[in-house]
């Protein structure tokens, strides 16, 4: 016979709240994310598990903010139209502080050549009331460009007020020179016995008052006489402010099949006799592997009618159409290894910095021939290919505008 429980017997303990059933067929939602995460972490997953999952909650959370910033602004329109004015009239507000222009730094340096951008580093002060003429030393990496830069003046006023010392090239320019740097745009002129001020003036197209009027000149109108013959002492130097300088064209003149002795000046490249022989198709292609500059640019302010093409020493240099070569070996003022292929119909291309001419003067090319390898022969700052091209009806034109 059963015992009788005893009505005021105890009843049995509950098991522990905090103890988990480790039985197999037993499955919770906790337990099986613990053994998710724990399969991942064996996997060596686990970082990148976080990562996603960060990574998606932060989305989820910026959705949603924009989800919410638009409903509100749906249904509230007058803040959303007074914030957008808030915005544009922070964005137009005059500055409460005056900034100071940046100043110039040289063009920065380049194992293939320089740049014609300036580089924003050194701090330099440029005094916009000076008169007088100061002296700049050339530094590596400079160019017409960057020195123009870093005195607020035009790269040409470079040129004029240094024509005794750079010519008309603006290639001339080396580290370690002696430059003058004008205070005005203009040209920088040195006074010759016998020359009157009517013609000087008219040369650089300005007055005759522009010039004895500027101060740093030291001129006076009471004191200067004649205008024919006035009262100027030789070899003075005037600043011409706001003149007009010329480049003479004495370094690449025409050079056609017909008459290549022209260029007998130039160096012993000159080809002698005439020509006759093939024609170009008048459509030009790149004469470089490359088609990025690594030097000056298509320039006629400066007397640079050509690009400086990039590439490395030896990089093969193609004739740009069909012609006949009117110019093969050196050039005594700068060019170095130079090319020129005339292509007929009054056109002719010109290769210069060469490190090997492959051609001889008189034989024939085709589009695409290599005639010669990059090099930095002359007045180069590193291996390129300065490339000209010319036309008798329209002169030295911008080669980006003909080549294919």
């Amino acid at each position: 016979m059963p015992d009788k429980k005893d009505p005021w017997q105890r009843p049995d303990p509950e098991p522990a709240p905090d103890k988990i059933s480790t039985r197999k067929d037993i499955q919770t939602p906790e337990l099986s994310l613990v053994r998710f995460w724990d399969r991942l972490r064996r996997f060596g997953l686990g970082e990148t598990a976080l990562r996603v999952g960060t990574a998606s909650i932060t989305l989820l959370l910026v959705l949603l903010v924009a989800w919410v910033m638009n409903t509100f602004y749906q249904n509230n329109p007058e803040i959303a139209d007074e914030t957008v004015n808030v915005a544009n009239a922070a964005a137009f507000a005059e500055p409460t502080a005056t900034v100071p222009p940046p100043s110039f730094h040289a063009g920065g340096s380049n194992a293939d050549g320089f740049y014609r951008s300036a580089d924003l580093h050194t701090m330099l002060t440029v005094d916009q009331d000076r008169n007088e003429v100061i002296q700049y030393t050339v530094e590596t990496g400079d160019s017409i460009f960057s020195i123009a830069d870093k005195f607020n003046l035009k790269p040409e006023t470079i040129l004029w007020g240094n024509r005794y010392t750079l010519g008309d090239d603006p290639h001339f320019i080396l580290p370690g020179q002696t430059l003058n740097i004008l205070p005005v745009d203009g040209v920088y002129h040195m006074w010759s016995a016998g020359e009157g001020l009517n013609g000087v003036a008219e040369v650089y197209n300005v007055t005759p008052e522009d010039i004895i009027n500027y101060p740093g000149n030291g001129l006076n109108l009471n004191t200067i006489g004649d205008y024919a013959n006035p009262n100027i002492p030789p070899e003075k130097m005037l600043v011409i402010p706001g003149g007009q300088g010329t480049f003479t064209d004495w370094r690449t003149p025409r050079i056609s099949r017909d008459e290549p002795a022209t260029a007998k000046h130039l160096g012993p490249g000159a080809c002698s006799g005439s020509f006759d022989g093939i024609s170009g198709s008048l459509t030009f292609i790149w004469p470089s592997t490359e088609r990025y500059l690594s030097g000056y640019d298509y320039s006629p302010e400066t007397n640079h009618f050509a690009i400086d093409i990039a590439g490395r020493l030896g990089n093969p240099i193609y004739a740009a159409d069909h012609g006949v070569v009117v110019y093969a070996g050196w050039n005594d003022y700068g060019y170095g290894e130079m090319i020129v292929i005339d292509h007929g119909s009054g056109w002719q291309t010109l290769y210069a910095h060469l490190s090997v001419i492959n051609v001889n003067c008189g034989q024939e090319v085709y589009q695409g021939d290599t005639i010669g390898l990059m090099g930095s022969t002359g007045k180069s700052t590193g291996p390129h290919l300065h490339f000209e091209m010319r036309s008798d009806d329209y002169g030295r034109v911008n080669p980006w505008d003909f080549l294919n």
